[in-house]
């Protein structure tokens, strides 16, 4: 296993109210699920970036030592960098620097399955590699394997930059097909009542073991950032018959930076495309604020902020301290308290869906005549059929059915109110 040493940078001008602590806290987070054994994670306020090295010549020096003393083989910083500064702390330290975007991406490159997710990875690190492919250091002679290796592989280092941007080239092509193939898709779901709601929310807060209790999808789940990578839809019933397209997208994180997002637009498309967002938040987190305040911020870059938004407050189950979930219901909106690992209060939270989509179903009293009972399956399958009866004179039916569906089954002649 690899040894790695971190280093915490918080800008004294930042202004955001993350402690040096809770930065210190995500970094661990962030390297454990990566893989490699943290040795030592050493705190470096930061008063004025320097252009050579980000923290200072001195600094440098000083990790330096540290590291060759605890025999580490990477040392990982809490801030991006740019590729000078990345080179030149590579060739002061003679270790492995890895900054947090590629931190990130290495995590990304982990657990991405599908085609489009592997695909959207290999671009974004090709991306950043680019700039980085300038003269000598550690960087350009890196053997394979270990933290920031994953993805790609070693090959692209190997390759001039010209290979590189064919390569992208390429990636961005394929990437335009799966946008084609998924248009196609989407035309198809518009063509059925289905709305999409969209679970969202920070690494880590537990939107898949809400998916798994809602839909039973069978979603990996992890205590670790960063799971799901690819998003998983499923359908999910209403307690008032209605059906919804249910699903899970990539968790988001403070200062996710902005090409990332850009990079990874297929996987967060449900999230542009749906009519009703879910917010997962753990309400024990001790920084649940700041995690609602960048879920908002990603939500913007996406362009989906004005969306209708429930706030699921999840595992109140470890919650000790009652008044803090009351005051988390004051300064949120819509909210519900709700365990998604022991399905607490799950009925609450399905109900204040129907109430967000209330406008979508149409309640009817219709006679059917005897001879169309696809109809009555029909009814059954997308709504809900309250009362059933076998009449002389056809099939009498009380039920709710989605508007859409309602108003196409109108045109047709098949039914009349």
């Amino acid at each position: 296993m690899e040894k790695a040493l971190l280093v915490t940078v918080k800008l004294k001008q930042a202004r955001d109210n993350w402690e040096i602590e809770d930065i210190a806290h995500e970094l661990e987070e962030l390297v454990t699920t990566s893989g490699p054994e943290v040795v030592d994670n050493v705190p470096c306020p930061v008063e004025k970036v320097t252009p050579n090295f980000f923290v200072g010549s001195g600094k440098a020096q000083e990790l330096a030592a540290l590291a060759h003393e605890e025999g580490v083989d990477a040392v990982i910083f809490s801030c991006d960098l740019s590729g000078v500064q990345q080179r030149n702390l590579e060739e002061v330290i003679r270790k492995k620097t890895i900054d947090r975007t590629q931190l990130i991406l290495d995590i990304f490159a982990r657990h991405a399955k599908s085609p489009v997710g592997k695909t959207q990875v290999e671009l974004a690190q090709l991306q950043y590699l680019m700039p980085r492919l300038i003269g000598k250091g550690l960087i350009l002679s890196r053997t394979g394997g270990g933290i920031g290796t994953s993805g790609p592989g070693e090959q692209r280092l190997e390759i001039d930059r010209r290979r590189i941007r064919k390569k992208i080239d390429r990636l961005k092509a394929d990437l335009k097909n799966y946008e084609h193939q998924r248009a196609v898709q989407k035309k198809k779901r518009q063509d059925k009542p289905f709305p999409a709601v969209a679970l969202v929310g920070y690494t880590n807060a537990g939107k898949s073991t809400l998916l798994n209790s809602l839909t039973q999808a069978g979603q990996v789940v992890a205590d670790s950032l960063f799971t799901t990578l690819d998003p998983l839809s499923r359908l999910l019933q209403l307690p008032e018959g209605e059906q919804i397209v249910l699903s899970d997208t990539v968790g988001f994180l403070n200062n996710l930076p902005h090409h990332l997002i850009e990079a990874f637009k297929a996987t967060l498309e449900e999230v542009r495309d749906a009519r009703l967002l879910i917010h997962v938040l753990d309400v024990n987190h001790p920084r649940v604020y700041e995690h609602s305040k960048a879920v908002y911020d990603v939500l913007k870059q996406l362009g989906a902020d004005d969306k209708p938004i429930i706030t699921a407050l999840n595992k109140v189950d470890l919650l000790k301290d009652g008044s803090r979930l009351e005051r988390l219901k004051n300064d949120l909106p819509n909210p519900v308290g709700i365990s998604a690992r022991f399905r607490q209060d799950l009925d609450l939270l399905l109900k204040q869906v129907e109430k967000n989509l209330a406008g979508n179903m149409v309640k009817l009293d219709i006679v059917i005549p005897h001879n169309r009972m696809d109809l009555v399956d029909l009814f059954y399958r997308e709504g809900r059929v309250f009362n059933i009866e076998y009449l002389q004179e056809g099939i009498s039916i009380r039920l709710s059915i989605p508007r859409i569906l309602a108003e196409k089954l109108a045109q047709k002649g098949v039914i009349k109110s």
